[in-house]
Order: structure tokens, then sequence, then C-alpha cells
């Protein structure tokens, strides 16, 4: 597999500087992060293949980092490196998206084994998904939530994942009200002032983009929730 691109987020230089130098003997194409932050910023401007990061890091956890990437990439392949053993941080990593899990100390060739068989299988994975997935009619539209597209006149357009998943629901739910309370408490993890404000602002980016088709309303109950109708 040629030219896979890494974002490699680790706070010890001198491991990060070995992993640098051998992927890229290797034929990768290597971005560094010294620390959570920059990582989490470097992973939105890169878009990597694969994010490889340590757990520890100064200034943000390669936990936290993680669990922020995950709000709107849920498909990115995710390989921490740790030198942790307890059960509960593999556990943890896990539960907030990570594909794998990597301990220190490791032999470089098992870190090249392992990426490859990541975005191998984020490959395969997506291959997958555009043969099985299906798409929703809305009207003139069409809408993959899996692959978080919306189709109008033979042209797609990528969607965020939160854009997506409130659409999804509203589909799942056709002409019946989606409830306010729910959508916030599984997307934004509570149901705040701040929030709902948030979700308003969500139900308006979807109005413009399927404001094409004039016969498709999301109409807002008010004090209840908000209701597809085409």
């Amino acid at each position: 597999m040629n030219e896979i691109k890494v974002l490699l987020a680790e706070d010890e230089q001198t491991l990060a500087l070995i992993i640098k130098d051998t992927l890229e003997a290797q034929g990768f194409i290597i971005e560094t992060a010294k620390n959570g932050e920059e990582g989490l910023q470097k992973f939105f401007m890169e878009k990597p293949d694969v994010l490889v990061a340590d757990v520890m890091m100064p200034k943000m956890d390669g936990f936290e980092m993680v669990k922020r990437i995950r709000l709107s990439d849920k498909h990115t392949p995710v390989l921490f490196l740790t030198a942790r053993s307890a059960i509960n941080d593999v556990v943890e990593g896990f539960e907030l998206g990570a594909n794998d899990y990597l301990k220190k100390p490791f032999g470089m060739q098992e870190l090249i084994v392992r990426i490859k068989a990541l975005t191998g299988r984020l490959m395969m994975q997506t291959e997958e998904k555009e043969k099985k997935t299906d798409w929703i009619e809305i009207g003139q539209y069409r809408f993959n939530p899996t692959l978080q597209r919306l189709e109008y006149a033979g042209i797609e357009t990528e969607m965020s994942h939160r854009e997506s998943e409130i659409l999804r629901r509203l589909c799942e739910n056709r002409n019946q009200v989606v409830n306010t309370q729910n959508i916030l408490l599984e997307l934004w993890g509570d149901d705040s002032f701040f929030n709902n404000k948030s979700l308003h602002v969500f139900i308006t980016k979807l109005r413009h983009k399927l404001s094409k088709d004039s016969q498709i309303r999301i109409v807002n109950v008010r004090g209840i929730g908000y209701k597809l109708i085409d």
C-alpha cells in the first residue's frame, strides 16, 4: 500500500523521530504533533489516513484528543501507543473510538504491520459500505447516512456527522415529531440551552441544503421537536 499518510501525536521527541524516520523509509508520509492540542489541530488540517497517538501527552492527552475527533470523524483509524498496562485504560481507549492498541516498548515492524492492517481494513469497509448501504429518497434528494452524503440532480454534497445524524433521525420518523431532548442527549450528551441553540443552527443548515425541493420542509413543533415533511 503506497503513501499512507500518518499523523503521529507523540510528546517523546526521540521516539517520535525514530518512528518518523523509520516509516518515511518505508514510503509512508508522516506528520508529527508534540501534544494533544497540536494533534487535534493537525488532524483536521492534514486529514491523515491513520492517527497514531500516545495516551499520555501534555496540554491534552490522547484520550481527550480522540474523544473530540470522534465527534465529527467516526472512520479514520486510531492506534494508541501507551506504556500503561491497566485493562481499564485499554477499555477506555476502545470506548472512545480507538481501533488498535500498541504497548510500549514495541518493534517498528509491528507498528508498520498494525498501520497497514488498519488502513487496509478501512478501505475494505468503505468499499463494503458503498455496495451495501441504501440511499434514502427525500423528495428530489437522495441521502446516505452512512456515507454522510446528500445528492441532488446527480451532484453529491458531503455532510458533517451531526448534520447527517439529525437528518437520519428525521427521515426515520418522517412526518412525525422527533423530540428535541432526545436529539440533544444522543448527539450532544446534554440538553442545555446552548446545545439547544446549536441544534437550531444545524436545522437551519439542513433546511438550506434541502431548499432546492420546495416540497420538503423541516417544521419546528414549538416546545416538542422537529418534523420532516416531504
